[in-house]
């Protein structure tokens, strides 16, 4: 593999890797509160359909990108109903919305595009255009440093830089904010924090919110920056994957940046290299594919460890009285 091929390899690792991050870091938020959210597949997917189609109806990107937070933080709010209010099971609310999305945007899009489920290509300002950033054309001619300059980190859309910048803002927010303070409180004891006069419901209610605007970005993004539309089940098990994101980075922000980028790496390796041939073996194209799910059981079963959960995550809060 020469130098261009390594770059290439990396810069489709970086892209891949974006939506794994930005839902790893919504389950993040919501999990270190307390709240388990396997539903970020179907809000993804819901936010995917929404950022598409309003898109291509105004030709605005960014109408699109709203909508996509929009549809996200519906769903997000009917977990959070399902879930702290009525104190239902966090994981049956978290599947019930994953069928939801996956049924309501083929149908709605069939409905408004009459195109078999999905929207119409995007193009023009209805999708998000790459950033050359300043001294990209200066520094061409620099031995490996330009190439890489140029090709890995010039060249992406907004949303990806977002993305990179929110894992130290994430950092932040939680280990060195009272805010932060407070939600992995109420992920670990929430009478505890109830008790000083402190709203559960309330601080679980704004995680569940954040976590419904990073998977809107990172639906959006999805639709209108790494593809150029909607098609049925698009996200293909990519909020999955950032739940085992998440459990590999030990609910850790910088961790979970490292875990999503890995996770992207072996998605552009299968992507990349279709076939290749092994001791006079042609590897199926099969394998290729699914070679991400398997590396991801793999991980997870031989070199976690012991990842330890926040201690009320999953557990309905009833105020003692």
């Amino acid at each position: 593999m020469d130098f261009l091929t390594l770059l290439q390899v990396l810069d489709s690792s970086v892209r891949l890797a974006i939506p794994l991050l930005l839902a790893c870091l919504a389950g993040l938020y919501s999990e270190r509160a307390g709240i388990f959210d396997i539903g970020l597949e179907g809000k993804m997917l819901a936010a995917a359909f929404a950022a598409a189609a309003f898109a291509a109806i105004t030709g605005n990107v960014w109408i699109g990108l709203l909508a996509g937070i929009g549809a996200s933080l519906i769903l997000s709010a009917i977990h959070g109903i399902a879930s702290i209010t009525f104190r239902g099971n966090q994981l049956i609310s978290g599947v019930a919305i994953n069928m939801l999305a996956a049924g309501m945007t083929v149908l709605i899009a069939q409905d408004w595009f009459k195109q078999g489920g999905r929207t119409p290509s995007l193009m023009g300002e209805g999708r998000l255009n790459p950033i050359t950033l300043p001294f990209a054309d200066m520094f061409e001619s620099i031995p490996y440093f330009g190439p890489t300059y140029e090709e890995l980190i010039s060249g992406h859309s907004a949303l990806v830089y977002v993305a990179v910048a929110l894992v130290p803002l994430t950092w932040w927010v939680l280990f060195r904010t009272r805010f932060g303070l407070r939600l992995r409180a109420v992920g670990e004891n929430p009478a505890s924090v109830d008790t000083a006069g402190i709203s559960v419901v309330r601080l679980r209610f704004t995680a569940v919110a954040i976590c419904g605007i990073l998977c809107g970005v990172a639906g959006a993004y999805l639709a209108t920056g790494l593809q150029a539309g909607f098609i049925k089940d698009m996200t293909a098990g990519r909020g999955f994957i950032a739940l085992a994101a998440l459990i590999f980075a030990k609910w850790r922000p910088w961790y979970a940046l490292y875990a999503c980028l890995l996770f992207g790496l072996l998605q552009a390796l299968a992507v990349r290299f279709q076939s290749i041939e092994v001791a006079g073996v042609v590897i199926p194209v099969q394998f290729m594919e699914a070679l991400p799910f398997i590396l991801t059981v793999v991980i997870l079963a031989g070199f976690v460890g012991r990842a330890i959960p926040p201690r009320a995550g999953g557990e309905p809060y009833v105020k003692e009285r």
